[in-house]
């Protein structure tokens, strides 16, 4: 058995691992990191990059189709699957190496590719190792949730693990999850050729605004998936290629493959953390508001942490800790400030309070504005006018945005600025926006703001006559 010692110990190399890697070593620290999996965890692998490389090879296959309105004839945009899974690969292939294990040791890192655990607070084994560590931070990340559904384990049945690998497209993909994976991965499907149906035991992308998930799912509908809500799966039957899928209420859907994405699971398995007196929730391990868990030496961050499962709150988290670990400075963990965003087209996006959470926290004291898609020029040109933003106010500051869209992930970004550094509505109207872009619409929004205070005030009608009146 071999021993070493360190200041730091990360336990997984996924986006958050790496992040305090990469940055406590180059802030002088002496870092071990462990990884028994692949480098770049879940995301690089299996989630964000992998899912956003075969939404563009959807959209590629979906504008030759629909391209006659630009003056261009529609093509078949007929869709080959395989080297679409090529793209994706490849994709992968380019990313990789800024998460390798060789770019990391060239840090000054020490990798080993095994998984670990605790067998005392400070002390954690990873194959033949034990490694002694001033601090440690979990970040194990998260795995498909696959439920107990009686007649699942005797399906073929993929999850976001195992679809990129799939080569043959599939004819008929039932999708049971109706969540951001569920719907994403049904719009690249019907786009790449397949019928897609999805199975949602409660409300497709329920935990959007009602208003603008609707903006979303009657777009996906026109392009032909099927949305069965209110259908929680009661059992699965068949066999590969015929299988068909009974809800509670007694409705039955039969296709020929099968996506389970019906949420996440906090990887902590391996990591017996009894032995570090860590303890854990139902959602994942115990924090506090510093990301420290119940043994005041280690930190979890990210997924496994049980809060927002993104891949931009690992990264987050990374930092917070890194504040902690080094220079023990006071940091905390919020979440009001945090964007996410689903990418399918319209896309979704929200950061802060929805309109409902905003109403139910301050009352009548919160103003809703609006702007529409279709008032904007570049949107009108490029024939992207369906959706909206709304933005939520108290006091003249935004306390949430909501935006359904073209390219609705990154308008959000100015939204996320100005709650992170609480922003008053008068700095984002001050902004002078190149014409035409659609990054207008969130002006335009803060415009709507001021509108009825400028335009329709008694107050500054008279002072502006007498102005013209008085000045020569």
């Amino acid at each position: 058995m071999t021993r070493i010692k360190t200041d730091v110990l990360v336990i997984g190399a996924g986006s958050g691992g790496l992040s305090v890697a990469a940055g406590a070593v180059q802030m002088g620290a002496d870092v071990v990191l462990l990884e028994g999996h692949k480098m770049g965890g879940d995301c690089l692998n299996y989630g964000c990059v992998p899912s956003k490389a075969l939404i563009a090879s959807g959209k590629a296959a979906y504008a030759q189709r629909h391209s006659a309105h630009y003056g261009v004839a529609d093509a078949p945009g007929a869709a080959d699957y395989a080297a679409a899974k090529d793209h994706v690969a490849d994709v992968i292939a380019q990313i990789e190496p800024v998460d390798s294990q060789e770019r990391f040791e060239g840090l000054g890192v020490k990798v080993i590719r095994e998984f670990g655990h605790f067998i005392s607070p400070t002390e954690v084994q990873a194959g033949d190792t034990v490694i002694t560590a001033r601090r440690i931070v979990i970040a194990t990340g998260s795995s498909p949730l696959v439920p107990q559904i009686p007649g699942l384990d005797s399906v073929p049945y993929e999850t976001n693990e195992t679809l990129f690998d799939l080569r043959e497209p599939p004819e008929h993909l039932l999708i049971i999850g109706g969540g951001p994976i569920g719907m994403e991965m049904a719009q690249a499907h019907v786009r790449l050729g397949s019928k897609v149906t999805v199975i949602e035991g409660a409300k497709a992308l329920g935990k959007d605004d009602p208003v603008l998930a609707e903006v979303v799912l009657d777009s996906l509908r026109d392009e032909g998936v099927v949305i069965e809500e209110d259908a929680k799966a009661a059992e699965i039957k068949g066999a590969a290629g015929a299988i068909e899928v009974v809800t509670e209420d007694g409705r039955s859907i039969t296709g020929t493959h099968l996506l389970m994405a019906v949420g996440r699971k906090t990887n902590i398995e391996k990591l017996n953390l009894e032995a570090a007196g860590v303890e854990t929730m139902r959602t994942g391990i115990k924090v506090d508001d510093s990301l420290r868990t119940t043994n005041r030496r280690v930190y979890a961050i990210g997924d496994v942490a049980g809060g927002l499962q993104f891949t931009h709150v690992a990264g987050y988290h990374a930092g917070v800790i890194i504040r902690s670990m080094l220079f023990a400075l006071p940091s905390k963990a919020k979440t009001s400030h945090i964007p996410w965003a689903t990418y399918t087209d319209p896309e979704l996006a929200q950061v802060g309070l929805t309109e409902a959470q905003a109403k139910d926290a301050h009352g009548d004291a919160v103003e809703v504005v609006r702007f529409h898609y279709e008032h904007n020029d570049r949107a009108i040109a490029e024939r992207k006018t369906k959706g909206f933003i709304k933005v939520m106010v108290v006091k003249g500051r935004p306390v949430g945005a909501s935006i359904v869209g073209y390219q609705a992930g990154e308008l959000i970004n100015l939204w996320a600025l100005a709650l992170a550094n609480k922003m008053k509505m008068s700095q984002i109207a001050a902004m002078v926006a190149p014409y035409p872009t659609i990054g207008e619409i969130n002006k335009r929004a803060a415009g709507a703001y001021f509108s009825p205070r400028l335009f329709d005030s008694p107050m500054v009608k008279r002072v502006v006559g007498l102005v013209q009146r008085l000045i020569p």
